[in-house]
């Protein structure tokens, strides 16, 4: 009986990580698959940024404020990591940062929908069931603006949804990050709930 104990006390010391990341990678895809459903047609859409040049963009971005979502806990620190794929596909490499400074992270990869310009992606996660989830034609990840530096940068929805703020370093002055806040308010999202890491 006390090795049966043992053994099972050792599976779920095993099982709980892997369930962990399996919640979450279930979570993110759930919520793109809503944003998907939710943003078919959108014609009063938010304007993109004019062009991104993926070189320039791709690299390590901290998330520094965002709108809420059920994939990512209130007090959870995020960074993306973007590079480019020899097929043209942009690479996602997503790290959430748990208060406690654990980590989990999801990887997957985002199609250019509207090349030249870049700044309409549609993303998707490397899980068995990533292409299960709908995509709409529009994409669910927009770039709606980057600075000429491309230290700064604002993703979000064509449904107004979700929006991320973010930017080359953990932490950008006061003054750039109302800036922020002011284009995306401009762009019509909803900045009252906007959620930002206590720590950026």
């Amino acid at each position: 009986m006390k090795s049966s104990n043992v053994f099972l006390k050792q599976m779920q010391q095993w099982l709980n990580p892997h369930l962990a990341r399996l919640r979450h990678a279930v979570l993110v895809l759930l919520g793109l698959g809503l944003t998907s459903c939710a943003t078919t047609r959108h014609p009063d859409a938010p304007a993109t940024a004019k062009q991104v040049d993926l070189k320039r963009y791709t690299g390590r971005w901290f998330e520094i404020a965002r709108l809420p979502m059920a994939f990512q806990k209130a007090g959870e620190a995020a960074i993306a990591e973007y590079g480019v794929n020899a097929d043209g596909t942009v690479s996602v490499h997503n790290i959430a940062i748990r208060p406690d400074g654990t980590q989990h992270d999801i990887r997957g990869y985002a199609k250019v929908l509207n090349p030249p310009a870049n700044t309409k992606l549609a993303v998707r996660f490397n899980t068995w069931f990533g292409p299960l989830i709908p995509v709409p034609k529009q994409g669910n990840y927009w770039v709606l603006y980057v600075n000429e530096h491309y230290q700064e940068a604002l993703v979000g929805t064509p449904d107004r949804k979700y929006l991320w703020l973010l930017a080359r370093t953990p932490t950008i002055p006061q003054q750039k990050y109302t800036a922020l806040l002011t284009r995306a308010e401009q762009l019509g999202f909803d900045v009252s709930r906007i959620i930002k890491d206590p720590r950026r």
